[in-house]
């Protein structure tokens, strides 16, 4: 029978050895090789985690930025294709889907290919994509064509979580990935100011063609920048290995509620700025279209509030700020009721800063929390997350459509509260493993 290569300490390896095998063979150069091809986590002021950074920020906001590049535009493309508001959230709500659908396909990929590559040839995808798109000639081309975006440019979000788990230091975990949600903020705010101030001047077809091009010089950097995987070990996984990961995540006491809030957050989040556009447009606040497309602007709190709840998630304990920053999200939807346009920025601004607060929190959680396969869980949790915005987001729709704003706050509301409770549940699951109990 064999037994484990041990180590120093006593310890065995993760490499089955055999007593037997006689010293100096080349079975124990093997194994002693693969001891030394471990390479030590990255932590903070480092120059890889600088590099590892500057990536993400890259790829956070080319994913981000193409992917709501659309949200501003929907008044436009309704009023064009002679759309209702709920018709019209489908250019946004068919990719979310779509990309929810191929995340977990991605995951699979990236365990058996690489980190690096599956997230370059989603980048750069999502850029030619959209690039298409300024040439649709009508709205079902243009569907198709983001339909097809959703499922080639999910490999960014998918495996970007599972690199940095990989790669980072757990005490700088909540840093980097507060980095890297920060840098999708910052594409988020910057896809819908350009577009909405492009659309406003020119046509949204101009708009989606400068959303492509910024996207092609994005995918460069990151391929520039970000380091190769260090301690990824590729594995070739089939269905049998998908389902038993499935398994292994969704029977944790913890796991599952952190994807249901990855659903209910962003679920909001996305309806609080699909139809908010709607409210402003029309009286009493008849706004211009690049003046609502420049409050987007308050995605900056989220770059903000993403690093800050990092860090103060690394300090305090994820259990113990979460519930915090999403009764701020809640605070700041009910403050949209208000019929003055200072509270409903207000209320806007208090709303964006809770939901990246929480995603981040919520997510380096699960990357704390995962057993292998890593990549897995954070693929599921992606995949509730854009599930949420797509579902959630097209039944605003309707409550806008047959309830105004008061309709949309009140589905927003229920769906907060669930988030809350969730969260305080939480607080008593115990922790899996030392890492995780570590603030």
């Amino acid at each position: 029978m064999g037994s484990r290569l041990r180590g120093n300490d006593g310890s065995c390896a993760n490499t089955t050895c055999s007593p037997a095998a006689p010293p100096g063979s080349a079975y124990h150069v093997l194994l002693i090789a693969r001891i030394f091809m471990q390479h030590s986590p990255i932590v903070a002021d480092t120059p890889d985690f600088k590099r590892i950074n500057r990536a993400m920020a890259f790829g956070g906001f080319s994913t981000f930025a193409l992917l709501y590049c659309v949200q501003p535009l929907m008044p436009l493309l309704a009023r064009d294709f002679d759309l209702t508001p709920a018709q019209s959230s489908l250019v946004l709500s068919l990719s979310t889907g779509t990309l929810a659908v191929a995340l977990l396909a991605s995951s699979v990929i990236s365990d058996r290919f690489g980190r690096k590559p599956i997230m370059a040839a989603s980048m750069l995808s999502g850029a030619v994509l959209t690039l298409a798109a300024a040439f649709a000639r009508d709205y079902a081309q243009l569907l198709a064509l983001r339909a097809l975006l959703g499922l080639l440019i999910a490999g960014m979000p998918a495996v970007a979580m599972a690199y940095l788990s990989e790669e980072i230091d757990g005490r700088s975990l909540g840093l980097a990935m507060g980095t890297y949600i920060g840098g999708s903020a910052f594409g988020g705010m910057l896809g819908r100011v350009i577009a909405s101030f492009i659309s406003d001047f020119y046509s949204w077809r101009v708009a989606l063609a400068a959303m492509g091009l910024a996207g092609l010089y994005a995918a460069f950097e990151f391929w520039r920048s970000l380091p190769a995987s260090r301690n990824f070990r590729p594995g070739a996984r089939g269905m049998g290995a998908l389902l038993g990961g499935l398994r292994t995540h969704l029977f944790d006491a913890g796991l599952p509620l952190l994807f249901s809030l990855a659903f209910l957050l962003m679920g909001a989040m996305v309806s609080m700025y699909n139809y908010i556009g709607y409210r402003l447009l029309a009286p009493p606040f008849s706004m211009r279209q690049s003046a609502v497309g420049a409050l987007s602007v308050l995605y900056l709190l989220g770059i903000f509030s993403s690093v800050w709840a990092g860090r103060l998630a690394d300090r305090l304990g994820r259990r113990n700020v979460l519930w915090m920053v999403m009764s701020v999200m809640l605070a700041g939807l009910l403050l949209t009721l208000f019929d003055n346009l200072w509270m409903i920025v207000a209320g806007m601004g208090l709303f964006t800063f809770g939901f990246f607060a929480s995603h981040s929190v919520a997510s380096s959680w699960v990357g704390r929390r995962a057993q292998a396969p890593q990549a897995l869980a954070s693929a599921i949790y992606l995949f509730l997350y854009y599930l949420g915005s797509s579902v959630v987001g097209w039944i605003s729709g309707y409550l806008w459509s047959h309830g105004g704003w008061p309709g949309v706050v009140a589905l927003l509301s229920a769906v907060l509260v669930v988030a809350l409770l969730l969260a305080l549940r939480l607080r008593s699951v115990p922790p899996l493993n030392p890492q995780e109990a570590r603030p």
